[in-house]
Parts: structure tokens; sequence; C-alpha cells
């Protein structure tokens, strides 16, 4: 009986383990050789797709993961290897709205405010890729965000018939990079589950042409 629940007890152990390093490996296997860090490596397209984050922690200090998202899209932008930037974030409440907070700072940076589109309906990563195809009509698209997260979404947008590229904004490193990598490999699992079960976007919509 106790060689018996031991066993249980391992399986019951391993099955989550194999689960976080499967979903990791097709995950990355899929991104290899499409995320680029040098903007002069990357090839163009027409519309860069920036994942949303809040400015600020929840300390009130600066999100050096918005700051590093906005640096990157102005360079991409400014080295011509895009022509529009798709901002897609959360948009949950008056108070909380990442779109038109990335377009201030992106306006500020150079990039002209007819340049740049808001989806307002960008819960999740992938909410962000279905609307990019979906409502926004794009069949290629270069994502920008930090490098595990360009390896999510080119995952979901190649599920999703989106064809995706990724420009990797500067990551974190120390105590705060480790709790967000560490996150990342649970929401890698999450990715095959709602793939599983067929998640769809909170929200469609009206059709938006980028132009």
């Amino acid at each position: 009986m106790k060689k018996k629940s031991l066993f249980i007890a391992l399986l019951l152990l391993l099955i989550p383990l194999m689960a976080l390093f499967l979903s990791n490996y097709a995950i990355e296997r899929t991104a290899k050789g499409k995320t680029f860090h040098d903007v002069d490596e990357i090839e163009k397209n027409r519309v860069g797709l920036v994942l949303g984050t809040s400015k600020r922690l929840t300390d009130g200090n600066p999100n050096p993961y918005y700051t590093f998202r906005i640096k990157a899209t102005i360079q991409l932008f400014k080295a011509g290897k895009i022509d529009f930037v798709l901002v897609s974030g959360d948009n949950g409440s008056v108070y909380y709205n990442e779109p038109t907070t990335f377009k201030k700072d992106l306006v500020d940076g150079g990039i002209p405010a007819e340049r740049i589109f808001l989806d307002y309906a960008g819960f999740r990563t992938l909410d962000s890729m279905v609307r990019a195809k979906e409502i926004f009509g794009l069949e290629r698209v270069t994502v920008i965000s930090q490098e595990f997260h360009n390896e999510r979404a080119i995952f979901l947008a190649e599920k999703k018939g989106l064809k995706a590229i990724g420009f990797n904004a500067r990551d974190i490193s120390g105590q705060q990079g480790l709790k967000v990598r560490f996150r990342e490999y649970f929401a890698r699992v999450k990715v095959f589950l709602d793939l599983l079960m067929n998640t769809q976007p909170k929200f469609y919509g009206e059709k938006i042409e980028i132009k």
C-alpha cells in the first residue's frame, strides 16, 4: 500500500512537471529563428504589434518592461521596419487604459499619431493575436515585447493562422525578472489548455482597417 501511494504521489508530481517541460519546448521550437534583437537583421512588416503592460508597478515605480517596449517600438519604426503600430492592451476601466498610455508615449517618441492604432480589448496575449488577424485584418505582423513573451505570442499566432516574427525589447534581470520568468512557464501551459478548449477572445467587434 505504501509503495502504491508513493507511486501515485510521484505520478502526480511528474505530470505537471512534464506539462511545464513539453509546453516550454514546443513554444521555443516553434519560435526558433523568428525573434530578433538586432533591428538590422529583422525583416520589414507593415504593422508592428506591441503587447501592452502597465506603465507603473504596484509600488508606483516605473515598469521597465513597459519602458523597454516603448523604446523597441520607436527604434523599429524609425529604422523603417514597420509603417504602423498596433497597440494591444487592457482597457478594463476608466482608471486603467494601456493602449492610450502607450500611444501618448509613442507619439512623444516621434511616431505620428495617425500611424498608431489601438486595440482596447487585448486583455490577454491570445486575444491580441486573434484580434490582430480577425479584427484588424493582418496576415503578417511583427510582435514587440520581451523575447519570452514574443515566443509565446508567435506560437499562438501560428496556431491561429497569423504569420508572426518578434522584435525583442530589452529583458529584465534580478528578482523581478525571475518572478516574471517563473510565471511565464505556467502561462505557456495555459496556452495549450486554451487551445484544447478553443478559448476565444473576450470581445470581437467591428473590423478595423489599418491604413
